[in-house]
């Protein structure tokens, strides 16, 4: 029987598509096979992993009541949100030489599809509708729903589903978990937002969380959603040589995101409310997962949920999209508060990701592999870096221990040891290594042409590149190559070999985000990069929620410095519907913004109700064009708006990351 365990999944089987599979392999065309040596690789790790441990194959299939007899879910115009038939490849048993074995065990196990029992009449999950799950708590009155999905139209039909099988309840209350738009996005699809504003539907969050829920994405939005693609494979086709997984998930589906404001934000450490007549207690653990986040003790049935805290990977301390870097020893401590306070008693511990685990011996056990794992990546690389190990080291030098190797609940499939180890010195000690040479460092196009002709021009690095690759060393073929794409970014046979080390890279990573960064760079190293689709303006409701402020300020970010040296200007700025004054000067070839002041020196005062900057922030109109059709009032020269508008960039949603990629539009 195969390590993947098919056959646990007989519905799933019996509704596979037969052309899905060849649909995926003929997407997968433009991709390479395995090589002899990522081959040997992928043997030795079937080997020597601990395969027989089949435990989590059991937990993630316990419970399950039913699939739905759809495996897409689709918007209102008819778009493809959802779809987890493209995944069907990995239900038929057989070992891809192409996927490292264990992320392939992953990505088979979060073929979870349908609706689950987690606890008799209590907690229910539905999962493989999104990249997370929604988790049913039954109430006195209705459902008691943690976290909603990306989307209104996963988040609309997991609830239906839901009820269909379990009889249709109302919604009398939402929990997000924490600040990543993935656990609170869908939250339209299964509340109105009068029943909220009225009281009907109480929503729960952990204190912090709607400044974490904007301001993440608010400066560094287009970079991080162009580092995004990367990170979780947007480009590639679902694939055994493309995405096969996310981890903590098959992937972000595609539809509409909202925010509805929390109702009633959890501020202590610990806090007891009493929800739709279920006792439940909040647990805030700030500074791990996410900035803002939260667990919860349901103390009368001894379950423990960890939101995204716990999950059945390693996460990331550093985010490959972009992020803060986390610190991995408060996100330890926080795992060790929850196991002696709440761990003691579990019975069920149950995720915002992945599946469920049963029985205090086997929580206790994950709990302790999971804190461990974080600590041990803080303490380790702390002890490294205090003897001399740099940054540019860190990544070679960590090792995880052969215990925690062992434990499938800690293998590095989100996070790797690799950029996590790296991102912890960061945390400490910053980018550098200490060595002046790397302090102020030539650009890569700058210093790449040099060592090209040391090396003997392109034909001498393009034939020892090609013999290195064929030998399987692919990571010093790549030194040298990578080098020549720099130097020479339109030599299309140098790209074209960097893109089959980089595929044959991506094959051997078990961190499905590793995977995916190598095998999107690939992709756009042969084809280029696709064209940016039609731009999508911020959703009404996240909109609503970005501070005036906040939206100055990321106006800010996207003032040319050097046209804008030399202009100089002061703007009053007033919202009289929210009673908010502000100052904005632009001097030094920059903007400034503050609130709560007015300046005397202003070259002019705008009024502009903040409802109608909404539409602004949407992208849907310009100040400007607000103040011209009379929706505001401007008090001296509105010519200063013009000088601000000249000297503003767009930014490129699919600007170049590596060199001769750039799309063609």
């Amino acid at each position: 029987m195969s390590r993947y365990k098919p056959l646990l999944y007989p519905l799933l089987a019996v509704m596979m598509i037969g052309s899905n599979a060849q649909t995926a392999l003929a997407q997968s065309s433009i991709y390479r096979p395995a090589t002899e040596a990522t081959a040997r690789q992928q043997q030795m790790l079937r080997d020597t992993l601990p395969f027989a441990d089949q435990r989590d194959f059991e937990e993630s299939q316990r419970g399950f009541i039913a699939a739905p007899g759809y495996r897409q879910i689709l918007g209102a115009a008819g778009n493809v949100v959802w779809d987890m038939g493209r995944y069907d490849f990995l239900l038929n048993g057989q070992d891809y030489d192409s996927i490292h074995p264990s992320l392939q065990r992953q990505a088979t196990l979060n073929m979870n599809y349908g609706l689950y029992e987690v606890v008799p009449d209590f907690i229910y999950q539905i999962r493989g509708y999104d990249l997370a799950n929604m988790t049913l708590v039954r109430g006195e009155r209705g459902w008691i729903l943690f976290d909603v999905l990306l989307t209104r139209e996963t988040a609309a039909a997991a609830l239906a589903f839901a009820n269909e099988q379990l009889g249709e309840r109302p919604v009398t209350a939402v929990v997000y978990s924490h600040s990543h738009i993935d656990h609170f996005g869908g939250v339209r699809g299964v509340v109105d937002e009068a029943d909220v504003q009225s009281g009907q539907v109480d929503i729960f969050a952990p204190v912090g969380f709607m400044d974490e829920a904007i301001a993440e994405n608010v400066y560094a939005g287009n970079a991080m959603s162009r580092r995004a693609s990367y990170q979780y494979g947007n480009p590639l086709a679902a694939s055994p040589f493309g995405q096969v997984d996310s981890a903590i998930g098959k992937a972000l589906a595609r539809g509409s995101s909202g925010l509805i404001a929390p109702t009633v934000v959890i501020r202590d450490d610990f806090e007891e409310h009493t929800i739709d007549g279920v006792r439940v207690v909040f647990q805030n653990t700030p500074g791990t997962e996410a900035p803002a986040e939260m667990n919860a003790w349901f103390p009368d049935s001894r379950v423990f949920w960890a939101a995204e805290n716990i999950t059945a990977t390693i996460h990331n301390i550093y985010t490959l999209r972009g992020a803060l870097v986390r610190d991995a020893l408060a996100w330890s401590r926080q795992i060790n508060e929850a196991l002696y306070r709440f761990g003691q008693q579990a019975e069920v511990m149950v995720s915002s990701h992945n599946w469920p685990r049963w029985g205090n011996e086997r929580i206790q056990e994950v709990m302790r592999d999971q804190r461990d794992a974080y600590a041990n990546l803080n303490n380790q690389v702390l002890n490294l870096a205090n003897r001399g190990v740099t940054i540019n080291e860190m990544h070679n030098e960590y090792q995880v221990p052969d215990s925690l190797q062992q434990s499938w609940a800690v293998r590095q499939y989100h996070g790797s040891e690799f950029h996590n180890s790296r991102a912890v010195i960061n945390r400490y000690l910053g980018y550098w290594d200490g060595n002046p040479a790397t302090l102020v460092p030539l650009s890569p196009a700058d210093s790449a042409p040099l060592y090209i002709e040391m090396m003997g021009g392109a034909a001498a690095v393009l034939e020892r590149g090609q013999a290195l690759f064929d030998e399987g060393q692919y990571h010093l073929a790549m030194e040298i190559v990578n080098k020549l794409v720099y130097a020479e970014p339109d030599n299309q046979e140098g790209k074209s070999l960097l893109a089959g080390i980089f595929e044959q890279l991506g094959y051997q990573y078990e961190s499905a985000s590793v995977r995916n960064v190598f095998l999107v760079a690939a992709q756009e190293l042969r084809y280029g990069v696709a064209p940016a689709g039609p731009a999508r303006g911020t959703s009404p409701d996240l909109a609503r929620a970005m501070t005036t402020l906040q939206w100055w300020d990321a106006m800010a970010t996207r003032v040319d410095s050097q046209r804008a040296d030399g202009m100089a200007f002061i703007i009053n700025f007033v919202t009289p519907d929210t009673d908010e004054t502000f100052v904005i000067e632009m001097r030094s070839g920059t903007l400034t913004a503050i609130t709560g002041y007015q300046s005397d020196a202003a070259n002019a005062t705008i009024r502009l109700d903040r409802s109608l900057l909404d539409q602004v922030i949407m992208g849907q109109t310009t100040l400007a064009a607000q103040l011209t059709s009379g929706a505001g009032e401007v008090e001296g020269d509105i010519g200063v708006l013009q000088q601000l508008a000249s000297v503003l960039v767009e930014f490129d949603p699919v600007f170049e990351i590596m060199p001769g990629t750039a799309a063609i539009q």
